[in-house]
């Protein structure tokens, strides 16, 4: 877990210990007891003393300015995301009572919407959890339902991990936009619950939590290597929903005229309810997708 009394200081010192010397263009000389930057190293290459940049890994100073950061970004090999969470760090904020677990639940509208799209969709909340999908989007996995939780199923759910054929990049991932989602906010008590169980868990979530790698979540191109029609490569749009506090509506789309369209159609086909099954008179069933509320965050 990170130390939440000195975010900055443990950020700066994971980052500093994945930059090499050599990638700081820096001659490295015989054998070196600390991985990656040294402190003062570190220090020079920001042009800033090294007693200053001891007490920013310390805690001891926590709100440098932010072109002192930006040095530091350079240095580290920040990409934008990753330099933009390390000047949120750096900005002073009101101490925080810990706060009882939000109730979460995708807007209505969404919910709507979701019933309408013929592409795989759902709902994804600020700590991935699933809040609503339609039923194509639980045909392409069935852990995408509501009250599951990405984070979790990538991670201890061995027919989830099954989907991607590169689960190591799949999951590097994964960390980087859930710590970019929460920010700085790792206090919050359900960001601690969630990285608390997957830190003791799983081997791979904990040492790619202590990287700090941040992205933000955004669109991709996604391979999955699905169990009924094969292999198949999506696009995967993440949006924004406005007002929504953090939560983004995935839809997973393929290419025109290529083999993933014509397996994503087969798979709609399979999933799609029999006509004949449906009654004939009376109140239609309506195509809603399933919907939950994540009150007590469901396992």
């Amino acid at each position: 877990m990170t130390d939440e009394t000195n975010a900055l200081g443990t950020y700066l010192r994971a980052r500093r210990e994945l930059v090499s010397p050599e990638s700081a263009g820096l001659t490295s000389s015989g054998q070196r007891r600390v991985r990656g930057l040294r402190r003062e190293e570190v220090a020079m290459l920001a042009g800033i003393s090294a007693d200053y940049y001891l007490r920013l890994e310390q805690g001891r100073d926590r709100h440098p300015s932010a072109q002192v950061l930006e040095s530091l970004a350079r240095v580290l090999h920040l990409d934008e995301a990753a330099t933009e969470y390390l000047l949120s760090l750096g900005i002073e904020r009101p101490r925080s009572t810990r706060r009882r677990p939000r109730r979460e639940t995708a807007p209505a509208g969404i919910r709507k919407l979701l019933a309408t799209l013929a592409l795989p969709a759902f709902v994804e909340g600020r700590h991935f959890d699933v809040l609503a999908a339609n039923p194509l989007a639980t045909a392409l996995s069935p852990r995408l339902v509501p009250g599951r939780n990405r984070l979790r199923d990538v991670f201890l759910d061995q027919a989830e991990q099954a989907l991607y054929p590169d689960w190591e990049h799949a999951s590097r991932h994964l960390v980087a936009g859930f710590r970019a989602s929460v920010g700085t906010d790792t206090s919050d008590p359900r960001c601690i619950e969630l990285v608390g169980e997957l830190s003791l868990a799983s081997d791979r979530f904990r040492q790619l939590w202590a990287r700090h790698d941040v992205q933000t979540r955004e669109g991709a191109s996604v391979t999955m290597d699905h169990p009924v029609v094969g292999p198949l490569t999506l696009n995967r749009e993440k949006l924004m929903i406005g007002g929504a506090g953090g939560q983004l509506l995935v839809i997973y789309h393929p290419d025109q005229a290529t083999e993933a369209a014509e397996k994503l159609q087969l798979l709609a086909s399979i999933t799609a309810p029999d006509p004949q099954s449906q009654p004939t008179s009376g109140r239609q069933p309506t195509n809603q997708p399933t919907t939950t509320t994540i009150g007590e965050y469901n396992r």
